[in-house]
């Protein structure tokens, strides 16, 4: 989630949000003043420092961690003097509950997916696509089409990592086939969730917001398709048709794998339920859907010595001695170790960019930026920017700008925003967590010129994906 992202573009990027009091004091105008202008360089070092994680080995969190005190230990003070210290503490709290909002929505569908993977659904998925014997330009489509729409539900990193497994097995020296399947993995993933809720972060957002309804995503099916889609069609064209050469390796999925999808498919629906029916936060519903995984958990442990003597002795009467040794390894189901396998480093890293970003909008730049790029530019202009923009800085913040600027927007500018803010990422490969991720996977064989040079054509399915939501979905302008 590094970003390449020039200095000067700090002030219109990470502006600040105005926040209402208990009373009828307004914030305090300091766009201007030092407190301000300290902010913002500290601010700027420690997003500098996030871009650098590749090469420092400093994890982005720890960086945005320390900015966010300093700011809000700035403010703290600067309105304590003013006596209007409960302006800054409405506008903290009112943070931190988006904040408490999100993490808890993101760490219920993080300890589903780390329990999927620990019952070797990802693993079995991987072994089946390898062992089927397909080409590689097969293996680009499979692939891909696989990322689009798995990220919609297991968000897109989760599936860029697992599809990068799949390529990085095939593929072995091939680098040019590893480099354009990887591409092509992070335009599908970042399009798979542009359409879903779950997909992506900035899409969670956007629905906790309010701005858009859970069913109001799917006119971006269509233009998520287009965005991916037309990139995959040039690049295919450079992927041979030989066959990989690679051995089948037999996965056996662990007992509750496939119940524990239909956990979490029961999980989305109750979130669903609880926002759109009772009008309650979805954090809520997943919350209650994580006690589902627990009572499985107890379940699947209570049941467990049954289960092996059962599995023994039909391995026994089989003269099955591989089962009977793989039975001695089964360990037995953990919720919590589950949970403590989550993506911590960027659950803070995405606390610590509220908080610096909340900040920065108490100052007041916020009101300033939301007047030219929504008041003074067309919103759909504005938009299309904020697409852009995510390409070079992490879209989190992005859409948490526009989302605390909340501007008056159609619901099809709302789609738009959180279409490019998801497509937008693909362009670099430094323009999404999916992109970050599987530089990492694919150290040397996936890089961030390899991504530039097919930029143009990723570029081309981002107008294209455009297009084609201001077309089909013009009466929603």
């Amino acid at each position: 989630m590094t970003r390449l992202w020039p200095a000067c573009a700090t002030l219109l990027l990470f502006p600040g949000v105005v926040f209402a009091s208990g009373n009828d004091e307004l914030p305090l105008a300091l766009t201007q003043s030092t407190t301000g202008y300290v902010a913002l360089v500290i601010f700027t070092v420690a997003y500098a420092l996030v871009m650098l994680e590749e090469h420092l080995q400093l994890r982005k969190s720890k960086p945005v961690l320390l900015a966010a005190g300093l700011i809000w230990a700035m403010l703290g003070y600067v309105y304590s003097q003013h006596n209007q210290i409960e302006i800054a503490k409405a506008a903290l709290e009112h943070n931190l509950l988006e904040y408490a909002e999100l993490l808890l929505f993101l760490l219920v569908a993080m300890t589903y997916i780390n329990a999927m993977e620990e019952r070797k659904l990802f693993d079995a998925l991987q072994a089946w696509m390898v062992g089927k014997g397909f080409d590689f330009r097969a293996l680009f489509w499979l692939t891909g089409v696989l990322a689009f729409l798995i990220s919609p539900i297991a968000d897109n990193l989760t599936t860029a990592l697992l599809m990068c497994a799949v390529v990085l097995k095939v593929g072995g020296d091939n680098t040019r086939f590893i480099n354009l399947a990887c591409i092509n993995i992070v335009v599908a993933a970042n399009a798979g969730g542009a359409f879903s809720p779950f997909g992506d972060i900035t899409t969670l957002m956007v629905w906790q917001a309010g701005h858009v309804s859970f069913s109001e995503f799917m006119p971006l099916f269509i233009p998520s398709v287009v965005s991916y889609v037309v990139p995959a069609m040039i690049m295919s064209r450079f992927i041979p048709r030989t066959k990989p050469n690679v051995a089948h390796v037999h996965v056996e999925l662990k007992r509750g794998a496939r119940r524990i999808v239909g956990l979490f498919i029961l999980t989305i629906a109750t979130a669903v339920a609880f926002h759109a029916v009772l009008h309650f936060p979805p954090v809520i519903g997943m919350m209650m859907g994580l006690a589902y995984l627990q009572f499985f958990g107890f379940f699947l442990r209570r049941t467990l010595k049954r289960s092996l003597k059962r599995k023994a002795m039909a391995a026994i009467a089989n003269r099955d001695d591989f089962a009977l040794k793989r039975l001695g390894s089964v360990v037995p189901f953990d919720v919590f170790r589950r949970v403590s396998h989550a993506e911590w480093d960027t659950l803070l890293f995405f606390y610590g960019v509220v908080m610096c970003v909340g900040g920065l909008s108490l100052i007041g730049y916020l009101s300033l930026v939301s007047e030219v790029m929504y008041l003074q530019w067309n919103p759909v202009w504005a938009n299309i920017m904020v697409g852009i923009l995510s390409a070079i800085v992490d879209n989190i913040p992005v859409m948490f700008a526009v989302l605390t600027m909340d501007p008056d927007m159609s619901m099809g500018n709302w789609l738009l925003v959180t279409l490019t803010a998801g497509v937008g990422g693909s362009l670099l490969s430094i323009g999404s967590a999916a992109g970050v991720a599987l530089m990492g996977a694919a150290h040397g064989k996936y890089t961030f010129f390899g991504h530039l040079k097919w930029m143009p054509v990723i570029a081309l399915g981002y107008a294209a994906s455009i297009m084609a939501h201001l077309w089909l979905n013009s009466a929603l302008f």
